[in-house]
């Protein structure tokens, strides 16, 4: 990984690229490459795949041959849809990508932390735990992703940190979609385990119409990476300065 004389790094960020199996291999792959000259790191924000399944898994190890820097990353929503999402793990950690799942990792003197997230809405309307099972189930999957970044925050020794996200922690990136579906957009519980921490940025996608940039409620910028999501590069990925 190169720094220039400040000690900045370039990191690249993306999310939502839901290969298929039909997937243009060689676009994808040529993608890759050009971050890979336009950046020191690739940080990938989860719907990997377009159905989770160990095919569309293959074909994306595939075209990540196509980068020569490090790649970490988290699952999203869609790696999980067929059931298969242990069989997309091994193939993505075995082809290269370091999966965070609760876990973090340093590069170059920058702690990636990360987590999937998970739904419940934001600020006053973050939904609680109250009421039938099945609303305290919700809850408590939104409730151990929070607690599963902090364990993993906690771990970080590294000067700098970057958290990776599918899911959002605000909704200010969230704005541009309709609002009734706000709540399964992400939690406002992954913002406030990251205000307990010194972060230098948080990447997440997921909102596909959602807005670039927001902050958390302490000041911690926060970026939505989705694929389509309009970035000041002009290009499908973020690159950031930490």
């Amino acid at each position: 990984m190169s720094e220039a004389a400040d000690g900045v790094r370039r990191v690249a960020a993306m999310g939502d690229i839901h290969v298929r199996d039909n997937h243009d291999v060689g676009a994808l792959r040529d993608l890759f490459g050009e971050i890979s000259r336009a950046a020191d790191v690739l940080v990938l924000c989860g719907d990997l795949t377009d159905h989770g399944t160990p095919k569309e898994a293959e074909v994306l190890v595939e075209a990540l041959r196509g980068a020569s820097v490090p790649v970490v990353g988290v699952l999203g929503n869609h790696d999980f849809e067929c059931g298969r999402v242990d069989e997309v793990r091994k193939i993505l950690c075995d082809g290269g990508l370091k999966l965070l799942e609760g876990s973090s990792v340093e590069v170059d003197g920058i702690g990636f932390v990360g987590v999937k997230g998970f739904a419940g809405g934001f600020g006053a309307r973050m939904l609680g735990s109250f009421g039938e099972p099945a609303i305290k189930t919700f809850v408590a999957e939104s409730v151990q992703e929070a607690m599963q970044l902090e364990i993993a925050m906690r771990q970080v020794k590294a000067p700098k940190s970057v958290v990776v996200l599918h899911y959002a922690p605000i909704q200010e990136t969230v704005e541009g979609e309709p609002p009734e579906i706000y709540p399964f957009l992400g939690s406002s519980r992954l913002a406030e385990t990251i205000d307990r921490f010194e972060v230098n940025a948080i990447v997440h996608g997921h909102a596909h119409r959602g807005r670039y940039e927001g902050r958390t409620p302490r000041g911690a910028p926060v970026f939505n990476v989705a694929y389509h999501i309009e970035k000041p590069t002009g290009r499908p990925y973020a690159v950031l300065e930490i």
